[in-house]
């Protein structure tokens, strides 16, 4: 069967005792079996069905994750209906640019805010007449149900729908960093064709002994074909509401698995070294000695030659004295970390499996059901994006952009064959928008994002993410956006991570009163303009940060300033700051 949940009976047949669902509830983490998810899936389904859902109809969901949001997914794909997510942070605008444009007429709300703009959109005349909740501390309005409510009489007898070759399975709004949100259309074959091809990258063994915490956004393409991989071949999935607890999520849940952006790894390297410079010298020394061999092990995994039994002897010494006590803080399990969603530094990867901790790095987007290329478990590159993924191909077209086919690609942007035939070339090429090469080992080198390079007034092309994430790699950096284009020098906007920086102002002797002083305050950019030109003392002239402003703030995911999977907006961080912006090149 070509239906994405067909995985359901299957798996209830062979592994009718083990938990499919992992979710927190009254504070406590519980589990769902298989043939209890496939009975909620059926149920949800042929309530779905009752309440007028056809074929190919849309039905959205609009909520954080949850155990719910899965099984809502899996009940609307199963009747060969089309799930449409949105943004949990969306606002109340693109909401309803979404459901008009998609046409959904049922939306599953999350918590009272959702719900509140879900009712919103009620009474504005689009497509949408039902509502559907599953939290109990909601007070229901018109045209609303409880999950609870509205399957409660449904049969759970469903026959699974069959789908072809071209029938959607889903249509992801991108987020992207520019422009009027896209309706990706994605079908079952691209997700289909994507687990095999994952399966055959990697021969997975034992996959149903997995467990996979998803804490990114399932509404984003990377996390919910993670999810949807894992649960088509029998691992467990626990879902994380709230992605600001996943430190204390790791440690409850213990995955083995979990796909993350490298903002999250970026944010533990830096923590880390800044730990370690603050230490004794007998305790730096310690740490110095086991990254050192740690390197050394992990260059022999990673060429997949045989280790020599002292290093393996040091190596379990280091992990003893060091190492251990950072993988327990990720739950001690964690063997397979996907990252995605953004550029990583090589600096970054290699220390990470210096201590043992592998990030599979890999590349993908939307368009293209994800990844494209990864990390093989052996003789991958730092620094590149990995080899190319089941029959998914890459050639380089003009300015250096990636172009790419597979089983993966999209169908097109929903309602938008013009945007469609832009991104397509006569060939069936995909344009991503990324500029890279593919070097002589078969990995794939991402330079930047194209509309991301920037040229000064002087000539000299930039590209900012390399560059970013040389700083970004820093305890007291949180967030950095480079200014450049048709400007005489680059300049920085920076977010200060407040965490370092409040212990940090106290030995610069500041008095603490608000971040917006703070970042004022003569000493504090006197540290901030010593730590900047120590990051890029060995950056050429042109490519060096001249001035810089520090924000009192994060930038946030709900005032639309950074997308979900963390990367800045850059269009509308400069039009927003625009004033802050032009005062660093006023007296030029």
């Amino acid at each position: 069967m070509s239906n994405v949940t067909s995985f359901l009976q299957k798996n209830v047949n062979l592994y009718p005792t083990k938990p499919a669902l992992g979710f927190k509830k009254d504070h406590e983490w519980k589990e769902l079996g298989w043939y209890q998810l496939k009975r909620l899936v059926f149920k949800t389904a042929n309530a779905l069905k009752a309440s007028g859902v056809k074929e190919n109809g849309k039905v959205s969901i609009y909520a954080d994750n949850s155990a719910e949001w899965i099984i809502f997914d899996l009940a609307i794909m199963a009747i060969g209906a089309v799930t449409v997510p949105v943004y949990s942070t969306n606002g109340e605008d693109q909401v309803e640019y979404i459901i008009k444009d998609s046409g959904a007429e049922i939306i599953f709300a999350g918590n009272q805010e959702q719900y509140n703009v879900c009712q919103n959109l009620l009474k504005k005349g689009l497509p949408l007449k039902q509502i559907i909740v599953s939290k109990k501390y909601i007070k229901l309005k018109e045209n609303s149900s409880y999950l609870e409510t509205f399957i409660e009489s449904a049969s759970e007898d469903l026959e699974i729908v069959e789908r072809g070759e071209d029938d959607l399975a889903t249509l992801i709004y991108t987020s992207g960093t520019t422009g009027v949100p896209k309706g990706v259309m994605i079908t079952h074959s691209n997700f289909l064709k994507a687990f095999e091809a994952h399966m055959e990258f990697f021969k997975f063994k034992r996959f149903e002994d997995e467990h996979s915490l998803a804490f990114l956004p399932l509404t984003h393409i990377f996390e919910r074909s993670w999810t949807l991989l894992c649960l088509h071949f029998g691992a467990k999935v626990s879902f994380l509401e709230n992605p600001k607890l996943i430190a204390s999520a790791l440690t409850e849940v213990k995955p083995t698995m979990m796909c993350s952006v490298p903002r999250f790894y970026q944010k533990i390297y830096a923590g880390l070294n800044e730990m370690v410079n603050s230490s004794s010298d007998l305790k730096k020394k310690i740490f110095s000695w086991a990254i050192e061999n740690g390197s050394l092990f992990s260059e022999k995994k990673r060429l997949n030659q045989s280790i020599p039994f002292g290093l393996s002897i040091k190596n379990k010494i280091a992990n003893a004295l060091v190492f251990g006590k950072v993988k327990k803080k990720l739950g001690g399990k964690l063997w397979f970390m996907p990252c995605g969603g953004a550029s990583i530094s090589a600096e970054v990867t290699e220390f990470f499996d210096a201590m043992g901790i592998h990030i599979t790095v890999g590349y993908g987007m939307t368009e293209t059901t994800a990844t494209i290329t990864a990390f093989p478990f052996t003789k991958y590159k730092y620094g590149t994006a990995g080899k190319l993924l089941g029959d998914s191909q890459i050639k380089i077209g003009e300015n250096d952009e990636i172009l790419v086919k597979g089983s993966g690609l999209m169908k097109g942007y929903y309602n938008k064959p013009e945007e469609t035939a832009k991104v397509f070339d006569n060939d069936g090429w995909m344009k991503t928008g990324d500029a890279g090469f593919m070097d002589d080992e078969g990995n794939l080198v991402i330079t930047d994002r194209i509309k991301d390079l920037m040229k000064t007034s002087n000539g000299k092309y930039i590209a900012p993410q390399p560059i970013e994430n040389m700083f970004s790699n820093n305890s007291y950096i949180n967030q950095i956006m480079l200014v450049a284009e048709d400007k005489p020098y680059v300049t920085a906007v920076i977010v200060p991570n407040f965490e370092s920086m409040t212990e940090k102002i106290k030995s610069l002797g500041v008095t603490f009163t608000n971040w917006v002083e703070v970042v004022k305050n003569e000493k504090v950019l006197s540290f901030y303009h010593q730590l900047i030109d120590d990051i890029q003392k060995d950056l050429p002239g042109f490519e060096k940060i001249k001035k810089f402003v520090l924000m009192p703030a994060d930038f946030e995911i709900q005032s639309g300033e950074i997308t979900p999977t963390l990367k800045i907006k850059r269009n509308i961080v400069i039009q927003k700051y625009k004033s802050i912006i032009d005062a660093m090149y006023h007296h030029e």
